[in-house]
């Protein structure tokens, strides 16, 4: 049996026409009342980054294994008893990826979701905004 996963929520990279937070002038980052500028976190970005470059990755190991596992299953291909234990061999293997494919993607959802997608843009940012 195939053990299926459903990726989670991608990082989600900045959109065309996306708006930065409205500057306020109450702002508690903002010494001495002035307004404070947002830009797109880098941190941030670094995760949609990642996020584009592993999925790829993680569907070609994905497909790797469906052709053996189809010529596995063919009975055109053998017809031997070894045949169901090498079915079984790739079906673990499969289930082992997509365990893996799940951890990895979770991990970058997660640090997504506790990464801030817009920070403060001034120099007289807090020195854990500044780049």
């Amino acid at each position: 049996m195939i053990v299926s996963y459903v990726d989670p929520p991608a990082p989600t990279p900045l959109q065309p026409g996306e708006t930065p937070p409205a500057p306020s002038s109450t702002d508690l980052l903002s010494p001495g009342g002035q307004p404070t500028g947002w830009v797109f976190n880098p941190e941030y970005q670094k995760l949609v980054d990642l996020w584009l470059q592993v999925v790829p990755l993680m569907d070609q190991l994905t497909k790797s294994l469906d052709k053996p596992y189809q010529m596995a299953r063919s009975r055109d291909v053998w017809d031997a008893p070894v045949a169901e234990r090498y079915v079984q061999d790739v079906t673990e293997w499969r289930n082992r990826l997509g365990m893996y494919r799940q951890a990895v993607l979770t991990a970058i959802s997660d640090q997504a979701a506790d990464t801030p997608r817009w920070i403060p843009g001034k120099a007289g940012a807090p020195h854990a905004f500044t780049s």
